[in-house]
């Protein structure tokens, strides 16, 4: 089959498609990748095709407006209007990335289309291919789930609300979807359409049940299949300076924000080196997107910087793991059974801080802009000392290791039902 993978977002929002791209690779399918250009080297080592989105989205969330929405401390009404100042800026952006959707599936003229929630076009494609479609959601609470709002409200209600949140939601969407349509020269669509391509096409959360389970009143078209990694360790070697600082140390704590940017790195790297210094805690620190940052001056014995290091190779390394509570940092932790303490910035972090919290696997977080030396300290030494947060995270990892059972469910899923696991 030809199979198009379209994902709009940061680098973890890339990150599951391209564990799928490698399970249907490996399958024989013909794979084309359809991201924002700054993720084109990502799929240069797989053989697969790639098409890009353009540039302008990732530059809008590296802007100041974009760093302070991710994680810039001000006011609930500040972010709401950083938030609508970011929409408008958005609009020219979506326009080309529909209109780059559109062309990219007329010239591929794909067998299935998987894609995420951002990357609306494939809907509207559902539309007259029906079946043909799976959107695949990393995070959780994008469909109703009792007790919870919908992810984008992270909060919890009461049942009425609750429900309301995804209704918002579900209608927001559909209102986007078909705002969108005459960008696209297609008029010819209803909202009973849009909304029944919503409902009847084929979901998958490539999360692991072991971190949340599906409830049992979804209807069959949504399923929970596990997490899926491709392997970054492939020609990849520690340097010198690393391999030490891991020998010299036999607990490490690994600090690391991910693809998540904030207006105040300086502020947030000394923040949290002074507390580390101070309890002289050993740690390897990810500087790679820019959320922290390497200091002029600092302990080398005790502190180490890295601004790209594959996740499976260093974690087996690692004893706890502090963390912004991206959906594949969170998997990852816990697969290697690291304790984990989430300093949540925007949306599905703050749900992956509440179950990591109810799962027994690390204390409760702390929104990224509203960390303090003194706010701060007591949560990252009671992650680093209390080893019921090490034992709950290796029971897990024991568990998480036994799904893999859930990589051939997802690849069938994919491609159609009827079709045997060898082809």
């Amino acid at each position: 089959m030809k199979i198009l993978l379209t994902s709009i977002g940061t680098r973890g929002d890339m990150e599951p498609f391209l564990a799928i791209g490698e399970i249907l690779q490996e399958k024989g399918h013909d794979v084309m990748y359809l991201f924002p250009d700054q993720f084109q080297d990502l799929v240069e080592d797989s053989g697969a095709q790639f098409e890009g989105l353009g540039s302008a989205f990732i530059e809008m969330l590296e802007s100041d407006l974009g760093k302070f929405a991710m994680g810039g401390a001000g006011s609930w009404w500040k972010k709401l209007g950083a938030y609508v100042k970011l929409a408008r800026m958005q609009g020219d952006i979506n326009r080309h990335m529909m209109e780059r959707q559109q062309k990219v599936v007329a010239e591929f003229q794909p067998d299935r289309i998987v894609h995420n929630g951002k990357a609306m076009y494939p809907v509207i494609w559902e539309v007259e291919h029906p079946g043909s479609t799976t959107f695949v959601s990393p995070v959780p609470f994008l469909h109703y789930v009792k007790g919870h709002t919908h992810v984008a409200f992270h909060s919890n209600y009461g049942s009425f609300l609750n429900k309301l949140t995804f209704r918002l939601a579900d209608w927001g969407l559909v209102k986007t979807i078909l705002a969108s349509l005459k960008w696209i020269d297609r008029t010819d669509l209803s909202k009973k359409q849009i909304k029944k391509a919503l409902d009847k096409h084929q979901v998958i959360y490539t999360i692991s049940p072991q971190l949340f389970d599906r409830p049992n009143y979804w209807p069959e078209n949504i399923k929970v299949l596990g997490y899926h990694e491709r392997d970054k360790t492939v020609n990849w070697q520690p340097d010198p300076a690393l391999a030490a600082f891991l020998e010299r140390h036999e607990k490490i704590l690994f600090v690391t924000f991910g693809s998540m940017t904030n207006p105040e790195p300086a502020k947030k790297t000394e923040i949290i080196l002074n507390i580390l210094e101070q309890h002289q805690i050993p740690a390897l620190i990810n500087s790679s997107a820019g959320g922290l940052i390497e200091p002029a001056d600092y302990d080398h014995d005790l502190f180490h910087f890295v601004s790209s290091i594959p996740y499976e190779w260093l974690l087996p390394k690692i004893y706890a793991v502090m963390h912004h509570g991206g959906s594949g940092t969170t998997h990852l932790t816990v697969q290697h059974g690291c304790a984990s303490l989430i300093l949540p910035h925007i949306i599905d972090q703050f749900a992956w801080d509440q179950m990591l919290t109810a799962k027994g696997v690390g204390p409760s977080g702390i929104k990224v802009s509203r960390i303090t030396e003194n706010s701060l300290a007591p949560k990252l030494l009671n992650l680093f000392h209390n080893e019921a947060y090490k034992r709950t995270a290796e029971k897990m990892a024991d568990q998480m290791r036994r799904e893999e059972v859930l990589r051939e469910q997802l690849y069938k899923n994919i491609v159609g039902k009827n079709v045997g696991l060898d082809q």
